[in-house]
């Protein structure tokens, strides 16, 4: 019997309790940089050491964080499940959980690009990007994000993944940022959807919102997915 789609749309606050820091948070991220200095194509040309010695102090971060349950239930959702994630995160907390369809939508921290030649992508090997490293065809790597005013390239990818689910599961996210928050829009009609955040937030009549962070949220999530498929 073919097996149930779900799909899910994480956002920043799944992995907030892996200690990764979150725009939205009070202290956060955007308190001390303001975005137009760190996370658009203006502020990589304007001053590109600020730039790249912050997505350098983010990866080191990383490095030092696990997946949370919240990460490794959604892997094991897997053993009944035909499960794919749709992440605006751009760590690799659902791939080391074991996660293993993974979409990202604002690119991954992880990784770099040519500068000239977006497909050519490389691994980088630990957390630092020296300022300088060129690609294969001599420009400057960047880091591998999609930044505020660029194009996302994989959204044509994700409303396609949506439009399969028989279950979509929203974790995390304030569902405020475009395109990403557009992708409700591109489910069947009558497919359910769950939406995990421990804040208020509004959601249609139709949506099951349960108040939770995302560890316990995926706990109840599980069994509601139970009694429904």
């Amino acid at each position: 019997m073919k097996r149930k789609k779900i799909v899910v749309l994480s956002g920043a606050g799944i992995s907030q309790e892996s200690g990764i820091r979150t725009f939205r948070d009070m202290g956060g991220l955007w308190e001390e940089f303001d975005v137009v200095d760190v996370a658009t194509p203006q502020a990589w040309q304007r001053n590109p050491t600020l730039v790249n010695d912050f997505y350098n102090e983010r990866r080191k971060q990383l490095l030092s964080c696990e997946p949370n349950s919240a990460h490794i239930g959604l892997a094991e959702l897997e053993n009944e499940y035909d499960v794919e994630i749709i992440t605006q995160n751009v760590d690799d907390l659902h791939e080391r959980a074991g996660s293993t369809k993974i979409l990202h939508l604002h690119g991954e921290l992880k990784k770099v690009r040519s500068s000239v030649d977006e497909t050519l992508v490389y691994e980088l090997d630990g957390w630092e990007l020296k300022l300088g490293d060129k690609c294969e065809k001599g420009s400057l790597l960047r880091p591998h994000i999609v930044w505020f005013g660029e194009y996302v390239p994989a959204i044509e990818d994700a409303m396609k993944i949506v439009q399969k689910a028989d279950v979509l599961v929203v974790i995390g996210t304030s569902l405020n940022v475009y395109p990403a928050a557009g992708l409700l829009n591109y489910i069947r009609k009558k497919t359910p959807v769950y939406l995990i955040d421990p804040e208020p937030v509004y959601v249609d009549s139709n949506v099951v919102f349960i108040k939770e962070k995302a560890s316990k949220g995926v706990e109840i999530l599980k069994a509601e997915l139970k009694k429904l498929l």
